[in-house]
């Protein structure tokens, strides 16, 4: 029983990020677009989430500061989430509504990015993040699932709205873990062409 209770969440998750490569597709380009104008322009991707979607905060900026696949310049990310001085304070001193918000005054320039995860949509300082960043003229990218909670309502049309069509966290959150590897990717493709492997394969297909 519990072996094909092991298999059933391997067959969902895949049957969800085949469904979502379809229909998220375009989106996730533009994702893609948005993050590619701002580290080229001269800015950088400030990222947040909480919880699970923290971690993914951290992992993305981790693949820009260093490397996805292939050695590259660095790009310039930071994880709002990797702070804990600053996370306690201004949670103490405010409250935790306020946490990526102040960061984001703090940090954000209107060249800049704000990517937020939210598998519920409905994090408070998620939204009060993508307010403040909306205040430096910033272009956000949101990540979330269901049909985006009250952080869609707060979105411009010029940000990039990318949501997972599906309830359950833990598999919104695999999708999400695809998107930003679809976006590191892609970033990486447009800066530096496609890998040689890449090529030779295209080339043999088209043959």
């Amino acid at each position: 029983m519990l072996l094909q209770r092991i298999q059933q969440q391997f067959i969902d998750s895949a049957d969800l990020k085949y469904q979502c490569a379809q229909s998220l597709a375009p989106t996730v380009e533009a994702a893609i677009a948005a993050i590619l104008a701002c580290v080229t322009g001269g800015g950088k991707v400030l990222a947040c989430g909480n919880g699970a979607s923290a971690a993914s905060a951290q992992h993305f900026a981790a693949s820009f500061v260093g490397r996805y696949e292939r050695d590259r310049p660095e790009l310039a990310a930071l994880a709002l989430t990797a702070d804990g001085a600053v996370m306690t304070a201004v949670s103490t001193d405010w409250d935790s509504r306020s946490v990526f918000a102040r960061q984001v005054r703090a940090l954000g320039h209107a060249e800049d990015a704000l990517l937020v995860l939210s598998t519920s949509g409905n994090s408070a300082n998620v939204i009060s993040a993508v307010e403040a960043a909306h205040e430096r003229e910033m272009t956000v990218i949101a990540l979330t699932g269901a049909k985006g909670g009250q952080l869609a309502s707060v979105l411009r049309d010029t940000d990039v709205h990318v949501c997972v069509p599906h309830d359950a966290s833990p598999r919104i959150q695999e999708v999400h873990h695809m998107v930003l590897h679809c976006i590191c990717d892609g970033v990486d493709a447009q800066l530096m062409g496609l890998p040689e492997d890449d090529l030779t394969n295209e080339v043999e297909s088209s043959t």
